[in-house]
């Protein structure tokens, strides 16, 4: 668009220097912030060339007014840069999105410096290590720290006149052994405080120094013949030595560095980071931006460490990162690694920031998914005319062969998807012969008995699969157990897919295309598929157990014996060839292994 008047005065007005910028509209609405070596280039840029982002003409045909700050270096025009996106969030402007409050691990000023878990920064003196992403890191340090040190968690104020004046007793965590008594003057100060060091050490990643003083104290120790002191010195050492083996990634005299990578798509970036100390990870996060402008990843790069080094308070010199920056920072040193350790580094970071993007897709994709199931549920409660939206539905169906091996499944849907962890297989146990109607009315009376019993939910739904009668016999059940009305409940027919309801002889006919109709006929293929698996394994096994005596060359003793060592029949079934070969002999084998063939193949 062309440059107007008014705007090629501002421009004139902006100075060549170092320095931030921000866009208005003419409601004196804050649009965009950005930096720059040089303003005037980098803002003229905008008016003067071809802009081939759509959102970059938009963001320049509002804007209306234009300001600036000048500073000394391009650190300070990246500080305040990032300082004033986070505070003012410009539409325009890349989006950091992460509000949390993240959990500190708080050394207490006080007399027996008390170690604890905050999420509240207080300036009275106390030390505070974090902000950490992870809970569960923090309670472990924290637990692993008590195992090392017998360090106290009540909250009394032991000055040396309280515990000289005796107002204190000891609690039960000093009988148990996890407190050694300051509060009665049985540990002293200098005591208490070496354990307070070694822990300050050990948070921030200097493990060497510690296994060092207390190798030192160990040797000491037993130069004295005091062994039991000695041996508490060594548990602690073995511990610590653990720990540093689990939490050691690369070489450890990789120390105090911040690693920095980054992968983005057309909308959103990922940047993880990870704080090293003498090898092992202290810190790592992954901050999600939200793109506004298709920046380049380079310049997100540099914003993200910004803000990143400053959330987690980080004095670092080094930087290792996965692009190619300019270094606006004067008392850094910035790094590509290419290959060894340095690289190894650089990869796991990328691997954290990469699942991190494969997360949020995992995310969306599922709640597109939700949106999409509530959607045909909705659309289930209404062409079934429900009470309720059916989230859990359950779908029985009956199997058998001229009426060998009766049996039947019930499959479980959980917001129109299947929860497989829930179906349930049924021999049928009171039915003689091929009668579909009594076998439903037995396994729907035993689902549903058994889940009373069990105080488990009920479904919203029943789907039975088979007409008027089957659905009769599965009303039955209902009335039996006293819950009919408490659940709907509706029978499919294959030849029409006709829909029918309890004491109503007139199907309903879904349209052959609905999500509806498609919802209740997975649900009936889904049954019929489970149902016949189960049939097929019990038909099989019958099958196999009645004609192992009838092989010609196989007697009565041979199939006692095989019985004998291998327990069932199904585990002769899942015998091996040379298993039988050892046990029978390979010709015996040879015609039981074809006789399994056989019958399963079916």
């Amino acid at each position: 668009m062309p440059t107007t008047k008014h705007i090629k005065t501002l421009l004139n007005n902006i100075p060549q220097k170092v320095g931030i910028y921000r866009y208005y509209d003419k409601n004196e609405k804050l649009l965009y912030i950005g930096k720059a070596k040089n303003i005037k280039k980098r803002v003229s840029s905008y008016f003067t060339k071809k802009q081939e982002s759509g959102k970059i003409k938009v963001l320049v045909s509002k804007i209306f007014d234009i300001q600036y700050v000048v500073v000394q270096t391009e650190m300070d025009a990246l500080l305040l840069e990032n300082n004033l996106i986070k505070k003012h969030q410009p539409k325009y402007n890349v989006m950091l999105k992460d509000g949390k409050t993240y959990p500190w691990i708080c050394v207490k000023n006080e007399p027996f410096p008390r170690i604890f878990q905050t999420r509240n920064v207080i300036k009275d003196g106390s030390l505070y290590f974090g902000p950490y992403t992870s809970v569960r890191l923090v309670k472990t340090l924290l637990e692993f720290f008590h195992q090392l040190y017998p360090l106290r968690n009540c909250t009394l104020n032991l000055s040396e006149k309280n515990i000289k004046a005796e107002k204190f007793k000891v609690c039960l965590e000093y009988h148990m052994g996890n407190c050694l008594g300051p509060c009665i003057g049985e540990q002293e100060t200098v005591d208490y405080q070496i354990g307070i060091e070694h822990i300050k050490q050990i948070i921030k990643g200097d493990i060497k120094s510690v296994i060092q003083h207390l190798k030192t104290a160990m040797i000491e120790f037993s130069k004295k013949m005091e062994f039991e002191k000695a041996q508490s010195v060594k548990e602690k050492m073995v511990l610590l030595k653990n720990y540093q083996a689990k939490s050691t990634i690369v070489n450890p005299k990789i120390n105090d560095v911040d690693v920095f990578t980054i992968v983005s798509d057309e909308k959103t970036a990922f940047v993880n980071y990870l704080k090293i100390n003498s090898g092992a990870i202290t810190q790592a996060h992954t901050l999600e931006l939200k793109k506004k402008l298709e920046e380049r990843e380079e310049d997100l790069l540099q914003l993200a460490i910004v803000e990143l080094r400053q959330r987690f308070h980080s004095t670092s010199k080094d930087i290792y990162c996965s692009h190619s920056l300019e270094n606006v920072w004067k008392d850094l040193s910035i790094t590509l690694p290419k290959i060894g350790d340095k690289k190894k580094l650089i990869d796991l970071s990328l691997r954290n920031a990469k699942y991190m993007q494969l997360d949020k897709q995992k995310r969306k994709i599922n709640n597109i998914e939700r949106q999409d199931n509530k959607r045909i549920l909705e659309q289930l409660q209404k062409d079934l005319s429900l009470i309720e939206r059916p989230r859990h539905i359950e779908c029985f169906d009956n199997s058998n062969i001229q009426g060998s091996n009766p049996v039947a499944a019930c499959v479980v849907f959980k917001n129109a998807r299947p929860s497989k962890k829930e179906y349930r297989h049924f021999n049928i146990k009171t039915v003689i012969g091929p009668d579909d109607f009594a076998s439903m009315e037995e396994v729907v009376y035993r689902r549903y008995k058994r889940l009373l019993e069990e105080e488990r939910p009920l479904p919203e739904l029943i789907v039975i699969d088979g007409g008027k009668g089957q659905l009769s016999s599965a009303v039955k059940s209902l009335d039996k157990l006293k819950i009919r009305g408490k659940i709907a409940i509706i029978g499919i027919a294959k030849r029409l897919e006709e829909i029918y309801f309890p004491g109503d002889g007139v199907p309903l006919y879904l349209d052959k295309r609905s999500e509806s109709l498609k919802l209740i006929q997975q649900l009936r293929d889904e049954a019929h598929r489970f149902g016949i698996s189960h049939h097929r394994k019990q038909r099989g096994k019958d099958s196999l157990g009645t004609s192992l005596d009838k092989i010609e060359g196989i007697g009565p003793k041979t199939v006692e014996l095989l019985i004998t060592h291998f327990g069932s029949v199904k585990k002769v079934m899942e015998a091996k060839k040379e298993e039988l070969e050892k046990l029978i002999g390979k010709a015996k084998a040879d015609k039981i292994l074809q006789t399994i063939k056989r019958t399963l193949h079916f």
